[in-house]
Parts: C-alpha cells; structure tokens; sequence
C-alpha cells in the first residue's frame, strides 16, 4: 500500500520534489506506527489512531504546529487516495481539527537590518586568493542572491532552480519554478539588477568549470555545480551572523519581502501572486505581521494608547 501511495504522488499528484520527499516521509512515519499499534490494513485505522499519531509528534517529539500541520496534510491526501481507490469507504481524517499554525510569527527583518545584511557583504573588501579573485566572486554571488531574495521573496529552492535564461533583462523579471512546477514572473528591482549583472559579468565566469555540469543554472557553488539548497541556507546563515544578526534562515527573507510589500500599502492578493501562494490564506499571515506593526505604531504615537 505504502508504495502505491508514494507512487500515486509521484506520478499522478504532481507534486514538487521537496513536498514529495516530505510526504514520502510522513507516511513511512504513519505507516510504522500504525504497524507497531497492530494496525494491518486500511479498514482498521480509526480516528484516534490518527489524532494519537498527530499527539505524538507534538507532545513527544516536541514538532512545531507547520510541520504536525503537514503531517496531516499528508494523512489527507492519503485517505482521500484510499478512498477514491476503493479501498476504504470512510474517510477517518476528517473529524481531525487542522493545528494551530501561526500562533508564532514568522521572523521578519526590519528595513534597516535587511540593509545592514545586504549591505555587509561586500566584495571590495576581500582580498582575492593565490590571484584568482574566487573569494571576491564568492562575496558577489552571495550578494546578488540576497538581493534577489530580498527583491522577489525567492524560496531558496527556487533560487537554485533559476536557470540563466530565466532572468529576463527586458522586463527586469525572474521566471520562477515553484511548488508543483508552477511557473511564475516575478519583478525584481533596479539593486538586484545591478547585482546580477555583477555577477554574471564578473564571479560566473570565474566559478564556471569546464568540466562541471551547471545544466545552466545561474548561481553555482565553488566548485562549478548548480548550488543547492543546503548551500543556500549555510550563506543566509553565515552572512547574517557576520552582520550580527544572528540565526536567520532563508523564509526570513521571504517573510522580509511579503511584511515589507504591505506594510508599503500592496494589496494581499498582488502579494499573494508574488509569493506564488495557491491559497490566499497562506498569505493572511502577513496580514497578522502588519496589524502587529500597526499597534505598535498606535502605541507609540497615540496620546491615550
């Protein structure tokens, strides 16, 4: 059963490879537990094998409320597949109540430290190594990535998707590879234009061996390959730090985009376009950051506040 589900995703859901990995995953956890609760086949799941599976992560495993929220996304495409393949005739997922997911805001930078992290990598100040100039084409690829980042509210998995073609001079806008495969153009602005054209004049080039296969990616690692996604958090990471702004992962700078876009006066459904959000209720989030900035504001300037 197991296989057929996880092939069912692969072949006929459509979906991206990361959410696929994930799903693939949650249900090797449910299956196992199911297994070790005597659980043999579909028509012996009950609801609460389920909410205790869900209880579980929470409790003993100390999940946050996204990552139980998935799980039980991946329990709902499960049994919807079961039941649609015959092979249950009740659904036992759908009495589960959906996690609380944003009790916790997500991290945002305000402008002036999206600044200081933009502004603290800075290719004049590395001296080159043994001639070659790779640190100071390493430091103009970090910089050219956070500013897209920043400029476009880039996943990092679509950053190291974007092929060279994608960046479309003309239009100032970057064709993105979502999740599920869904493409979108997304603007981005005149300082991460400056910065592209930087580092594709000056550091690609460099970086770019022979021998390697980029498969036409735009940014790539020292050694010449596409740059991955563990790379592209170890950057986000490392150039905060060095900023002084402790841990911050990549979502931060997307969270820094949308939070910025509306606090600017944008409208949630242009956000939403950007984000590449199938729901605008994934992008209500922001909404909740706004009205946090908003009472601040009233609090501060508001004589009986």
């Amino acid at each position: 059963m197991q296989k057929r589900f996880l092939t069912y995703l692969r072949v006929e859901a459509g979906l991206s490879k990361a959410t696929l990995e994930a799903y693939a995953r949650d249900a090797r956890e449910l299956f196992n537990e199911l297994a070790d609760d005597g659980v043999r086949t579909p028509s012996d799941i009950a609801p609460r094998h389920l909410s205790q599976h869900l209880a579980r992560l929470s409790s003993v495993r100390k999940m946050a409320p996204s990552s139980v929220a998935r799980h039980l996304a991946t329990i709902r495409v499960l049994f919807r597949w079961l039941v649609a393949t015959g092979q249950l005739q009740d659904d036992p997922s759908h009495v589960l109540d959906q996690p609380t997911r944003w009790k916790k805001l997500p991290g945002v930078l305000s402008p002036a430290q999206m600044r200081k992290l933009l502004e603290s990598v800075d290719p004049a100040s590395v001296p080159p190594r043994q001639g070659e100039g790779v640190a100071r084409a390493l430091a103009v690829r970090d910089r050219a990535i956070l500013e897209l980042m920043y400029a476009s509210g880039l996943r990092a998995s679509e950053v190291g998707a974007v092929r060279a073609g994608d960046v479309i001079d003309d239009l100032s806008v970057v064709r993105l590879t979502g999740k599920g495969d869904k493409q979108r153009l997304v603007p981005y602005g005149v300082a991460a234009r400056l910065w592209i054209d930087r580092y594709r004049a000056e550091a690609r080039p460099l970086l770019r061996r022979p021998d390697a296969r980029d498969d036409g990616r735009l940014f790539l690692s020292r050694t010449g390959r596409p740059i991955e996604r563990v790379a592209l958090w170890q950057i986000v990471r490392r150039r905060a730090g060095a900023a002084g702004l402790g841990k911050i992962h990549p979502h931060v700078l997307r969270h820094s985009f949308a939070t910025h876009l509306l606090v600017g006066g944008a409208d949630l459904r242009v956000v939403q376009e950007l984000l590449g959000h199938a729901d605008i209720a994934t992008t209500q989030i922001y909404t909740h950051v706004d009205r946090s900035h908003l009472r601040d504001v009233h609090k501060r300037h508001h004589p009986r506040a």
